[in-house]
């Protein structure tokens, strides 16, 4: 922990682990959602699915890398025990029990539109208190809202296959 990285920050350092670990949380919880989805994923489009899925989870898990660095750098403890991720996500967890792709990428799209507001509200509280919190903010903001859309894309992409085939 560095005493100069901390003192920069002008606001409390324990709200802001705690926001910080909630992230951490959902950022865990998204990993394990995308990986999962992408192995059990059935139907049309489902290759295209399945790449989608598995680099939004390499994704989750480099955003979860950086919050667990920045938790440390304020010191900071990550959350060290995976049971207490549903204890402090902002996001929840919706297991891919429908492997339908509509219905897994419902569930992600879902995630991806609770995870911007997460981070937009990250943004606006550090924005003029803790520079380096909302650069990693802005970061992890960019892939979000990406994912969002392409996902959004791939149903949109689905869906007008199957109009096309008449279903």
């Amino acid at each position: 922990m560095g005493t100069r990285g901390r003192d920069i920050v002008g606001m409390d350092i324990n709200e802001l682990l705690g926001l910080l670990n909630r992230a951490f949380a959902d950022e865990w919880l998204a990993y394990y959602q995308y990986w999962l989805g992408a192995k059990v994923v059935k139907g049309p489009m489902k290759d295209a699915v399945i790449a989608e899925l598995l680099l939004h989870a390499a994704d989750e898990l480099r955003h979860a890398e950086m919050l667990s660095l920045r938790i440390i750098q304020l010191g900071g403890v990550p959350i060290a025990e995976p049971k207490e991720w549903y204890q402090h996500t902002n996001c929840g967890y919706d297991a891919p029990t429908d492997p339908y792709v509509m219905a897994i990428l419902g569930q992600n799209v879902k995630g991806e539109q609770c995870a911007i507001g997460v981070y937009k509200k990250l943004l606006d509280i550090t924005a003029t208190k803790d520079p380096v919190t909302y650069n990693i903010a802005v970061q992890i903001l960019q892939d979000e809202v990406e994912h969002e859309e392409d996902l959004q894309s791939l149903v949109e992409d689905i869906e007008a296959t199957m109009h096309a085939q008449g279903r």
